[in-house]
């Protein structure tokens, strides 16, 4: 089973700000179909109103589903649901009656994550008056569509391969453009491509002309974390805007300390309040460590009435520790990052004033506490905030690289916004979230609309581009450097690498005209997983039938990727072959490579001619160790393609000797 990988974000990005459309191109955004694959759709929300819209496209197969009482009502804009949900009852699964048999969005994260794809301009868009503006998608004027195939379960969601699979078909022949793939497994024992519903369904989908993008999940910042690698998914990390919604904390001792949150209503005077550490108010029979993490049943209301508690973070829900803290009569809550943490911070609706804050900060915090006999505080009510630096960065919880499956290809491939996104939310249920249309939710899950946002106008400027050539156009033109034109940062405050962000931070704008682009023909697919050892009746049964491995396989180091990934280089010299095709006009394109550390990296031509369009050239990478033990960590560099205009930009990782365990997990680095 799997589970789910959960407006500033557009403008941040310069989407539409400088865009381009080469000469002659026509876009037609309302024929591109955006389909989002996970948890259904709340119809209602303004996101998906159809105002403005023409007849439905023909080209478009699907149906509403809408036979139950709540069920899903269709337009122009929203112009298909589907429910699948057979496997998951097979499984011997449960699920809330009213989730499991109905199309409709239950849980928030399906139409959040469907209205950053594709959902259309809304005004006045806030939530508890912060992060206001206009809402919309990536590409606002697309059509949507939402597959539901994801179930609430106890302990958070689950999702049968075999529903996957019937929503990849269904999605296929109804005619969709993008799926959008906000799902994954993070077990990769005993892992094969033939048995993941995911892989499988979308290679079916990519060989039938479809762009299909999915969330890397979120198990970073553990190594080897990354999840939906296969090399015709485009795999995307989650990062961080330039938006901040500040809620500052002045401690009785004069510091004034910046974190986030929102909640309803502030503190009622701007005076000092009573501040304790949570493992001060604990009852008689819990533990100190419990209680400062403000678990359930662990703070006694007669010490934490009227109090503000500094909470620590991790074990459960950030937004249950402010629950916990308003169940014992406290009055605020500064929860403070544990070292792990780091930096990472989320703006979540919170049942009291708090303050989330970075981890140096919750150490003055407790030190304070600890250091004083009547510590104080005051929390002021949230403030939205731009242009905060450094941005973007690489969210903590962000899975990374790399790919222990396929170390030979790098994933993910990009990153994009996934941290405290405001976008479109159900509001069935009764907890505090559903109170708001619009809702701030964080995750790879909303990092990977995104990208199917701009893979959705990369079509609509490119109607007759491959798949692949979409893949390669959103990798080639990523950034990997800030707003300060420094290397983009993890959220630790430490320098970031192709492990977490791939090629990295996407420029849809510049997706649009890429000049070139690495492409693959679903063929070249098989031949990879030939390379790396699958046998042809597996891969006939379950990919194509009839499939024959060729007598002469190719170097796994030879399929045409946008990236170059050398996990065994002291196994000898590695040689890339590969090919990329003329998309823009006419040029001369000179290679520049970034040699990773004691890394040589040679390109052979290192300059390309194209007198066309569509003409294509074919070139080796070749890479070797400079001394004896060179790449013995993990080292990083690139290639990049211009002709004074574009850059067509491809990482390159490089170590000695990458060692992955049985249960596919990473053993170290020798």
């Amino acid at each position: 089973m799997k589970k789910l990988h959960t407006t500033n974000s557009w403008d941040f990005m310069l989407l539409n700000k400088e865009i381009e459309i080469p000469s002659g191109k026509l876009i037609k955004v309302p024929n591109i179909l955006d389909i989002n694959y996970v948890l259904g759709v709340w119809p209602e929300s303004k996101s998906f109103n159809d105002k403005g819209y023409g007849p439905i496209p023909a080209k478009w197969k699907g149906l509403c589903e809408n036979n139950t009482k709540i069920g899903v009502s269709c337009n122009r804009k929203l112009i298909g649901s589907r429910l699948y949900n057979k496997g998951f009852i097979e499984d011997g699964s449960t699920a809330d009656p009213a989730d499991l048999y109905n199309p409709r969005d239950m849980d928030g994260h399906g139409s959040h994550t469907l209205s950053t794809a594709g959902g259309n301009f809304v005004p006045g868009v806030d939530i508890l008056s912060a992060a206001g503006g206009v809402a919309k998608g990536g590409a606002p004027r697309a059509r949507v569509a939402a597959y539901k195939v994801c179930f609430v379960v106890e302990d958070g969601t689950s999702c049968a391969d075999s529903d996957i699979l019937a929503g990849f078909d269904a999605a296929i022949a109804d005619g969709v453009d993008v799926l959008s793939v906000s799902l994954g497994s993070e077990d990769f024992a005993d892992y094969s491509y033939l048995a993941d519903g995911l892989a499988i369904g979308s290679f079916h989908a990519v060989r039938s002309g479809v762009v299909v993008v999915a969330s890397a999940g979120n198990s970073g910042p553990v190594q080897g974390t990354v999840a939906n690698f296969a090399p015709w998914i485009v795999t995307v990390g989650a990062s961080t805007t330039d938006r901040n919604i500040d809620v500052h904390v002045e401690l009785g001792n004069g510091d004034r300390l910046k974190g986030t949150a929102l909640f309803q209503k502030p503190l009622p005077d701007h005076k000092q309040y009573k501040l304790a550490s949570a493992a001060d108010v604990k009852l008689p029979n819990a533990t100190a460590e419990d209680a400062i993490l403000c678990l359930p049943g662990t703070l006694d209301p007669t010490k934490a009435q009227g109090k503000i508690l500094a909470c620590l973070r991790g074990k459960t829900a950030r937004v249950d520790k402010s629950r916990q803290a308003k169940n014992a009569g406290a009055i605020g809550v500064i929860l403070c990052n544990d070292e792990a943490s780091g930096i990472e911070l989320v703006d979540d609706i919170h049942y009291v004033p708090t303050s989330h804050v970075v981890y140096k900060d919750g150490v003055k915090v407790f030190r304070y506490i600890n250091g004083t006999k009547n510590p104080t505080a005051y929390i002021a009510p949230p403030v939205t905030t731009y242009g905060n630096k450094p941005a973007p960065s690489l969210a903590a919880f962000s899975s990374r690289g790399p790919n222990v499956v396929t170390p030979q290809i790098l994933k993910p491939d990009v990153a994009a916004p996934g941290v405290n996104i405001l976008a479109a939310y159900t509001m069935a249920g009764d907890d505090e979230s559903r109170k708001y249309p619009y809702q701030l939710e964080s995750g790879t899950s909303m990092a990977c609309p995104h990208v199917a946002g701009v893979a959705a106008l990369v079509k609509a400027v490119h109607p007759d581009w491959s798949p692949s050539a979409v893949h390669s156009a959103i990798m080639t033109t990523a950034r990997t450097r800030g707003n300060t034109g420094d290397k983009m940062n993890d959220l630790n405050e430490h320098e970031s690498s192709s492990f977490g962000y791939g090629a990295g931070h996407i420029r849809p704008n510049r997706a649009i005209k890429p000049g070139l682009v690495y492409e693959v023909a679903a063929h070249e697919y098989l031949e990879l997983l030939c390379s790396i050892g699958y046998n042809s009746s597996d891969m006939g049964e379950l990919l194509e039938k009839g499939y024959k491995c060729p007598k002469k396989v190719k170097s796994v180091f030879d399929h045409n990727y946008p990236s170059f990934s050398v996990p065994n280089l002291g196994s000898g010299p590695v040689t890339f072959k590969r090919r990329v095709k003329n998309v823009g006009p006419p040029g001369v394109y000179a290679a520049e490579v970034k040699e990773p550390y004691g890394v040589a990296v040679k390109v052979v031509p290192d300059v390309l001619k194209f007198d066309k369009y569509g003409e294509e050239k074919s070139f080796k990478v070749m890479v070797a160790a400079k001394w004896k033990g060179a790449a013995k960590g993990y080292e990083f560099g690139g290639l990049t393609w211009t002709d004074g205009d574009h850059y067509v930009r491809s990482p390159i990782f490089v170590t000695d000797n990458l060692v992955i365990d049985q249960s596919n997990k990473i053993v170290g680095t020798y």
